[in-house]
């Protein structure tokens, strides 16, 4: 059997509610969309990067970026993120998808590369490190097939299923041969992720005390042991609020919100 085409496709956007504009933020020189480009290319399994954001105006900048990178960059529906990665992966060819969000500048390339062994040994439709999480917040991968996303962009009706790409498939086990790495001790309290000032604060301090680009959990974990106090810096924040929030929110979507988009 060939090797199948596997991308990593990164989402993102300027817009936030808590740090609007956080892709783009400044972490030791260099804005964070780019950290996290650089970090997932290290991932011995990803040969190709993309990063998929939105047609609207206010995302130019980070389609600027990725022009200046010379990172292939994806332009979507704004809203509709599964039909975003839908259409990215479909425009590229992938076979396989591996899923990043734009807020993980301290994701591992080894963890990435521990979900997307599984995914390729096992012969599953999805595999995450996130069912149940075990691994610090902000370290989140997910690696699915091309058919799976298809057939989630194809029946998914929820608004949450539509801003949340694979909630369709993790909500039907039914349908789907679903696995999970997990890390050998429990670290899903730590909270790595970028969405607010403070978490931006946190990861700034620790790219800072690491010293050098290429480091993974193992780095983090050793400079949080010598500088305890850098927990407090973003601590009590809630993991997955955003999604916990659709949820409150969800509504079914018509099929006229789920027609073709613009895309370049």
């Amino acid at each position: 059997m060939s090797c199948p085409n596997l991308v990593a496709i990164v989402q993102a956007r300027m817009g936030s509610s808590r740090l609007p504009g956080k892709v783009l933020a400044g972490i030791e020189g260099a804005p964070m969309l780019e950290l996290i480009v650089r970090r997932v290319r290290q991932a011995a399994q990803i040969r190709t990067v993309v990063v998929a954001t939105s047609v609207s105006p206010s995302d130019a900048p980070i389609a600027a970026l990725c022009k200046q990178l010379g990172t292939t960059c994806f332009r979507g529906s704004e809203e509709d993120v599964l039909d975003r990665y839908y259409r990215a992966a479909q425009w590229i060819g992938a076979d396989v998808v591996v899923r990043i969000t734009g807020d993980c500048p301290l994701i591992d390339p080894s963890v990435v590369g521990k979900v997307v062994d599984r995914y390729l040994v096992g012969g599953y439709d999805y595999v995450s490190n996130t069912c149940p999480p075990t691994f610090p917040d902000g370290l989140d991968v997910e690696a699915f097939s091309f058919d799976a996303l298809e057939r989630s962009w194809r029946e998914a009706r929820w608004s949450s299923e539509r801003e949340h790409v694979t909630s369709y498939v993790r909500g039907h086990p039914e349908l789907f041969r679903t696995a999970n790495v997990e890390h050998d001790q429990d670290l899903s309290t730590m909270r790595w992720t970028v969405d607010c000032p403070r978490d931006l604060e946190f990861v700034r301090l620790v790219y800072r005390h690491v010293g050098k680009e290429a480091f993974g959990m193992a780095e983090v974990l050793q400079v949080l042991a010598l500088h305890p106090e850098l927990v407090t810096v973003n601590a009590g924040m809630e993991r997955n609020e955003g999604y916990r929030r659709s949820i409150r929110e969800d509504r079914e979507v018509e099929n006229s919100e789920r027609r073709e988009t613009p895309w370049t």
